[in-house]
């Protein structure tokens, strides 16, 4: 089982309902993880209180960053694995971007829009 992010304190930054999921973006994240988080997208199926899949935007670590200075991962029961490294995932419109694709791809809800709440 992947472990999931621990959040102490986060700030919502956006909202969806994406089909049957609820979907949450924090940033400015406190977690005690080794991980230091930019952002967490959380999609929690609807009737449930705990997410089942995250994406997240990390800070790389220092003696990595040649390849960019977040990365995006994706965790779930399953895994957790990084998908890319770039520069690009500090921002928060191309993170939300490319997380929806994630998460509509992952849960199956090909045919499913987001749309935004917040």
């Amino acid at each position: 089982m992947a472990e999931f992010p621990k959040i102490q304190r986060a700030i919502p930054k956006k909202r969806y309902q994406l089909g049957e999921f609820g979907v949450t973006v924090l940033g400015e994240i406190e977690s005690p993880d080794i991980r230091t988080y930019q952002y967490i997208m959380a999609f929690v199926p609807e009737g449930k209180d705990q997410p089942v899949l995250y994406v997240c935007s990390e800070r790389t670590p220092p003696k990595d960053r040649h390849d960019g200075t977040h990365q995006l991962r994706v965790i779930n029961q399953a895994m957790s694995e990084v998908m890319d490294i770039g520069d690009q995932w500090r921002d928060l419109a191309v993170f939300c971007s490319e997380g929806l694709k994630i998460g509509n791809q992952m849960l199956g809800l090909a045919d499913e829009q987001a749309v935004p709440l917040m």
